[in-house]
């Protein structure tokens, strides 16, 4: 198999085209009410889910694949697989359906349970994000400049979180509660993830509903950038390690000097 680093120029040409294939449907001129078969929603997702299996089976083709798309894999099977891309086609449906370009395509590489490689991108804006274990994590803007991120340490005054514009719970309010004084920042999709990796935010607590391929890219981007993704005790977010495919509620920060959980208490 080739290197993590060798793999990051085809991949986000892999992310770059679902963006693509996803962006035609969305310049046109539709409206959605749920995620019916044939809706310009589920088309999107689709288009975008077939240019990324077929892109990766051709690169890796010794790699099995998940994506949210074709998420009937027999669990049996899955569960013996040691390596695997895991792949969310288009996150943010809300975001698309609003029309506020905050929907991400999302491609992750997984070891043993860990995301080893993610690579994130925003097809409305062309931005790119991504993350390599021991290689350090990036954001390459629209004109292609790549700038080297990392998340931040917690400073003096309030904390800076950011949560879901589509998705608030009461155990998110009571999170920000018991946190004291703070900012919020709200956005779509997997970029909450990274907002918390390039150092604009410290918290992204994740007190909702969320499956494996929502996080797996841009957990891999956070954490290549120095952060952490846990479950509320702790414990590092792992992935393909039961029948479920569902996350349990998460912290996404930058700076394990602190104790965020004790807020989830």
């Amino acid at each position: 198999m080739q290197s993590y680093q060798d793999l990051i120029e085809p991949v986000v040409s892999i992310a770059h085209e679902a963006g693509a294939a996803i962006l035609e449907i969305y310049n046109t001129d539709f409206e959605v009410e749920e995620k019916k078969d044939e809706s310009p929603l589920t088309l999107a997702d689709m288009a975008a889910h077939r240019v990324i299996v077929r892109g990766l089976r051709e690169l890796t083709p010794d790699i099995p694949v998940m994506s949210e798309e074709s998420a009937n894999i027999d669990t049996g099977e899955r569960l013996s697989w040691q390596r695997f891309w895991l792949v969310d086609p288009l996150d943010g449906t809300r975001e698309f359906v609003k029309r506020n370009g905050e929907f991400t395509v999302n491609i992750a590489l997984i070891e043993q349970g860990e995301p080893v490689f993610g690579v994130v991108t925003v097809p409305v804006t062309g931005m790119v994000y991504y993350g390599t274990r021991d290689g350090g994590a990036w954001r390459v803007e629209p004109d292609g400049t790549p700038q080297p991120i990392k998340a931040r340490r917690l400073g003096e005054g309030p904390k800076t979180a950011v949560a879901s514009r589509s998705h608030k719970t009461p155990e998110l309010a009571q999170y920000l509660e018991a946190m004291g004084e703070h900012t919020v920042r709200s956005i779509g999709s997997s970029l909450k993830l990274c907002l918390v990796a390039e150092g604009e935010a410290d918290i992204y607590p994740r007190m909702g509903p969320t499956s494996e391929w929502d996080t797996a890219a841009a957990h891999a981007v956070v954490e290549a950038a120095g952060g952490h993704v846990t479950d509320l005790q702790g414990e590092p977010l792992r992935y393909n390690k039961g029948e479920s495919v569902l996350n349990p509620y998460f912290l996404v920060f930058g700076d394990d000097s602190h104790d965020w959980t004790r807020y989830a208490d």
